[in-house]
């Protein structure tokens, strides 16, 4: 929003929210309609009906430049901008699509309105070369006065604010303004549609690719990675003048008071107004090679909906907590389409950057689903592909990695025992979380419990608990035989008596600690009013609305973890995961020593020092 919102702000159909795009259904229907009705003697105009093809191309052309950005931008491959990134400018940014609809319905209203526009030819040559012609001229020199004016303080405090409010930009930034400026913009870019229809020059293709030659340049400037090769301009200098860069544009973003150009930097050459050092950040930037984390976080896909939750999937779904959604039902064939390339791909790709303190962080992301490290058939690939990727990580210089979900199944690595067994020459440390994974659950007990339930998958965090709690003089009960008979051979003698087997009858203790697998039939038997604190990976299943449930064990980040701006997984806003946590921990102290395997580092010491440094537990 902008700091003082002047009229016409607001998108008209921004009340709609998620139904925002019935407005271009009545328009839809009818071309349609008009179409299929004719008679076969009657000639036929196509253009109607490709429009909303044309719209769905511009939505997928958008998102591709997305995903493309922010994974380059994740790496730090000639990435330009530094700053972070957070959820405020994601929320803001949201509606990038409103410029879409805005789109159809100006083509609609001009095909069904102006019968000039209407029965136009597939190609002409001309009417392309006009086109490029008026935009180079009209379209150029008015955007750039246009653009000079909304940065006068009446202006800008009322309407251009709103964009500048990121500095560092992604191709989507290119599109946020208040409605009033995208009337300005619209009425600009119509130039040479409007000419070439009245002039009988225009075509199908010409407008098609002229708005794909917008959307193009737009995204490329707002991209915050330099991708036009050095040669381009050597073999043919006048392109400066007539080529933006992303680097040129950026310096718009944090400058503010130069590089005004649309596209073209012809006009700021012209009238003084280039950035001096447009030249000096283009070729920095151009040979600016990939960043070497000091710690990496290796998680895996979980659900085939999950691409679309990636942060290099999209944004808004990103930047909030994964559910359910009915909506990425009718994205199925996309589903399929990813779901087949991470099976062939076969190798980690970079998801995500951030910047604790001195320390630099990223998210590895395996391109496996969870289904296939619980499939004995593909557990040995699945292993391959993570030592290839621990080898890669120690031969880059990464001083860390934590394992997160790749150590749901101690079957599938003995958590990452295997690794360190097969390359002891190892330098980075490989840390499994599972310390502070324990000590979150345990300070997520009510103060003054006495006895609880534990039950549940059993894992290396569920031995542990069991340990930690018997011998704290709280009594644990297991609700089967081969629980117990599996905790018992952990709790020693001196502290056996605090284990406990319910038989027949669930003790009435309100706290269950459980793991994965606990169904509708186990949390019925317990009382109302219970809480529930997950010690697995994933969430439970929540069947009782008269119970409480905790996440699974995380912590908020403190202000100072920069370029946070999507949810890991289920997880809240700014609240990272306990496995992930401990590797950012571990490398802060410069603990010079592994997690892994049956190995559990000093709980204690774990939660002090991750509270020592910011972190803070959810209440």
């Amino acid at each position: 929003m902008a700091s003082k919102p002047g009229i016409l702000t607001q998108w008209p159909w921004g009340c709609l929210g998620n139904y925002k795009y019935v407005v271009l259904a009545p328009m839809a229907i009818y071309t349609t309609s008009s179409y299929l009705m004719k008679n076969e003697s009657e000639k036929r105009d196509m253009l109607p009906v490709l429009v909303l093809p044309l719209l769905i191309s511009r939505f997928l052309h958008n998102q591709i430049w997305i995903s493309i950005s922010r994974h380059r931008t994740a790496q730090g491959t000639n990435r330009i901008v530094d700053r972070s990134i957070e959820f405020e400018q994601v929320d803001r940014e949201s509606n990038w699509d409103d410029q879409i609809i805005f789109n159809g319905l100006y083509m609609y209203l001009l095909l069904i309105f102006e019968k000039k526009a209407q029965n136009l030819p597939f190609w002409r040559t001309d009417g392309m070369i006009w086109t490029f012609i008026l935009h180079a001229g009209p379209v150029e020199y008015t955007y750039y006065w246009l653009h000079r004016a909304l940065h006068h303080h009446f202006l800008y405090s009322r309407y251009h604010s709103h964009h500048h409010s990121s500095i560092v930009t992604e191709p989507i930034t290119s599109v946020i303004h208040p409605f009033a400026e995208h009337i300005a913009y619209y009425a600009i870019f119509s130039i040479p549609f409007l000419t070439t229809i009245y002039m009988g020059k225009a075509s199908i293709l010409s407008i098609g690719i002229y708005l794909t030659y917008i959307d193009f340049m737009n995204n490329l400037g707002h991209c915050n990675f330099e991708l036009i090769p050095k040669w381009l301009f050597s073999a043919f200098p006048p392109l400066k003048y007539l080529i933006y860069t992303p680097s040129f544009h950026s310096l718009h973003h944090t400058q503010f008071q130069t590089n005004y150009s649309l596209f073209m930097p012809f006009y700021d050459y012209l009238y003084g107004t280039e950035d001096k050092s447009s030249d000096t950040l283009y070729e920095r930037s151009l040979v600016r090679k990939e960043e070497i984390p000091d710690v990496v976080h290796l998680t895996h896909l979980t659900t085939p909906e999950s691409i679309f939750h990636l942060r290099i999937g999209f944004a808004h779904y990103a930047a909030t907590p994964q559910k359910f959604n009915r909506f990425l039902w009718l994205m199925w064939p996309i589903t399929l389409w990813s779901m087949f390339i991470s099976w062939i791909y076969g190798q980690a790709f970079t998801l995500e950057r951030n910047v604790f303190k001195h320390l630099k962080l990223q998210t590895w992301a395996i391109s496996k689903y969870s289904i296939q490290y619980l499939t004995e058939s593909q557990r040995k690939s699945v292993n391959s592909l993570i030592e290839k990727t621990i080898l890669e990580a120690d031969g880059r210089g990464v001083k860390v990695m934590t394992l997160g979900l790749l150590n749901q199944d101690e079957h599938l690595n003995n958590h990452g025992e295997i690794f360190l067994t097969k390359n002891p020459q190892l330098k980075l440390r490989l840390v499994d979380g599972s310390s502070l994974a324990v000590a979150v659950v345990l300070h997520s007990i009510p103060k003054g419990t006495t006895q609880l339930v534990l039950t549940g998958k059993l894992s290396k965090v569920a031995y542990s608990l069991a340990l930690e709690l018997c011998q704290g003089g709280i009594k644990v009960f297991t609700m089967y035989e081969n629980e117990y008979k599996k905790l018992k051979q952990i709790v020693s003698n001196e502290y056996g008596n605090n284990l406990l087997l319910s038989k027949g009858s669930v003790p009435m203790t309100k706290t269950w600690l459980i793991g994965e697998g606990v169904c509708k039939k186990e949390q019925i038997k317990a009382p109302k009013g219970t809480t529930f604190i997950p010690f697995s990976h994933f969430p439970p299943k929540e069947w009782r609305k008269d119970c409480t449930y905790h996440t699974t064990p995380a912590m908020l980040v403190p202000k100072h973890l920069e370029n946070i701006d999507s949810c890991e997984n289920w997880l809240p806003r700014r609240v990272m995961s306990a496995w992930r946590i401990a590797g950012i921990v571990h490398a802060m102290e410069q603990w010079n020593v592994n997690e892994f395997g049956k190995i559990v580092f000093d709980i204690s010491k774990t939660w002090e020092a991750t509270l020592r440094h910011g972190f803070i537990p959810l209440m």
